[in-house]
Parts: structure tokens; C-alpha cells; sequence
């Protein structure tokens, strides 16, 4: 299926473009996969996080606070099905991609959070994505203040004073720099985080079709960002597209740093030699 086509065929991904209220950041991160992965499985996804939800709904209804029913959640999450973080999770896009996270039960601190808040959201808990430095996180506010949940390490619930202590430790960041962080994260920021995960490993892999994908869809959340245009020039180029190169270095021409002007020519030479061989 064609860029052009699959995007056609979205829905969710030109909601959270158009900065609506009602989207679905699981059938986010499952849009982005058919970018990556043909194999992929949208309705047998969204079956699995309904199975998931089933099983746990009486046992999360029951609770009786936020904490226990947080540690319900992942009782069934992890302790039930799997879900667990891996530190080889973090070399392949697998540990990004939710299809791949249901089918391994191995992903990356965002990827498990996508399927933990998918499941929560259906079983009537209300958590929200938390971009903290260094890990993502899950957060929901009980009566005793701001809880988290670490869905790379089992589910585990943490206070807000155990997360800042833990963040500071891993990051190396101080607690007055964290605690901003620790505020809901919009939608656009989650996937854009999602994408530039991606970006690492593909980048690294040097695949580049694959790389195109994932940096128009940067460009899409950010299309007036400089160095997100510069990025699909060059990843142009790297992915046999010269003609859309040249269009795109030549504008990034126009308004780039001067220090980036002769990188960016020779970036252009290059695109316009392609151009010529394939012509």
C-alpha cells in the first residue's frame, strides 16, 4: 500500500493533527506500525486490549483505592500476560510497535505505556501519559496526590516523591527539573516521541524507506520545523527520492543557519547527480 493511500485510509493520526480531543493513541501507534510492518493486525489488536479489559474489569471495579486497582491492572498486564520491559527491546522497533509488544510481551517504557493506557482507558481508569526524562511513564491522581505507573518495570505503582527520586537517579537530572516533566503530556508529544524512538533504530539499521516514513510523519506533527524539513532532505536522499530532495533542500535553502548552507549545497549536488542518473 502507498504512503498516499494508507494515509487516506487513517483516522486517528489526522485527528491528533488537528489538535482534536477524542483521539485514540494506541490506534496512533498502530497507523504508524503499518508504516513499518505489513503484518500488522488493527482489529485483532483492538480485540486483545477488549479481551484484556474484560478480564480485568471486576477485579479493577473492585479496588479499593486507586493504588490497588492500578496494581490490578498490572497483575493482569504483566503478571497474567507478560508485558515487561527488556533492555533488548530498546535495538529493534519491535519494542516500539504495539502489535509486536501484544504478540513478544517485550517492549520499551512508551510502547507498553500505549498498551497499558488502551487497556486502562476501557476498564474506567483514568490514566495519562507522562513524557518524564529518561522514562516514560503513566500517571493518575489519587486521593492522596500523583500516582505513576512504570509499565517497563511490571506495572509498578510509584508516589510522586519515590518517581522524582528514582528520575533523578536515572537521569541525572535534579528533582526542580523533573517535576515539570511529570505533567499529562499532549498527544502530539507522545507520538512524537514515538516516532523519534523509531527514527533512532531505523537510522542505525540505515533503512531508509523505512526512515522516510517515520520522518514525514515528524514533519506532519511539525511542519514548520527546520531541522524536521532539513532531516526529510537528507533522508530523501538516503531513500533513492531525489526529485522531492531537491524540492526540499531548496527550500530549507532559503531559510537555514549559515553555518548549515554549505552541508546543505553539498546535500543538493548530490540530490540533482541522482536526479540526473535516474533521468
Amino acid at each position: 500500500m502507498s504512503r498516499g493511500t494508507r494515509s487516506a485510509c487513517e483516522v486517528e493520526f489526522p485527528k491528533l493533527l488537528a489538535r482534536r480531543d477524542d483521539v485514540d493513541l494506541f490506534d496512533v501507534a498502530l497507523e504508524i506500525s503499518r508504516d513499518l510492518d505489513p503484518r500488522v493486525d488493527p482489529p485483532a489488536c483492538r480485540d486483545w486490549v477488549e479481551a484484556r479489559a474484560a478480564e480485568l474489569r471486576t477485579d479493577v471495579a473492585r479496588a479499593v483505592d486507586e493504588t490497588e486497582a492500578l496494581r490490578q491492572l498490572a497483575s493482569g498486564l504483566c503478571g497474567r500476560h507478560g508485558l515487561a520491559g527488556t533492555s533488548d527491546a530498546y535495538g529493534s522497533i519491535d519494542g516500539s510497535l504495539p502489535h509486536r509488544i501484544i504478540e513478544t510481551g517485550r517492549g520499551i517504557p512508551l510502547g507498553l505505556s500505549l498498551v497499558y493506557l488502551a487497556v486502562a482507558g476501557r476498564v474506567g481508569l483514568d490514566l495519562v501519559p507522562v513524557a518524564a526524562p529518561s522514562h516514560f511513564l503513566l500517571g493518575c491522581e489519587g486521593p492522596e496526590g500523583a500516582l505513576f505507573v512504570d509499565a517497563y518495570g511490571g506495572g509498578r505503582v510509584l508516589t510522586r516523591r519515590d518517581c522524582l527520586e528514582w528520575l533523578a537517579g536515572l537521569s541525572g537530572l535534579p528533582a526542580s527539573e523533573i517535576a515539570p516533566a511529570l505533567r499529562p503530556a499532549d498527544g502530539k508529544t507522545v507520538i512524537a516521541r514515538m516516532l523519534l524512538n523509531l527514527k533512532a533504530v531505523l537510522v542505525r539499521d540505515e533503512d531508509w524507506a523505512a526512515v522516510w516514513a517515520v520522518q514525514h510523519r515528524l514533519v506532519a506533527l511539525n511542519p514548520t520545523g527546520y531541522r524536521e524539513r532539513r532531516d526529510l532532505a537528507a533522508v530523501a536522499v538516503r531513500a533513492g527520492r531525489p526529485g522531492e530532495a531537491v524540492d526540499l533542500i531548496e527550500a530549507c535553502l532559503t531559510a537555514c543557519p549559515a553555518a548549515e548552507r554549505p552541508a546543505l549545497t553539498r546535500l543538493l549536488s548530490e540530490a540533482r547527480g541522482l536526479l540526473c542518473r535516474l533521468n
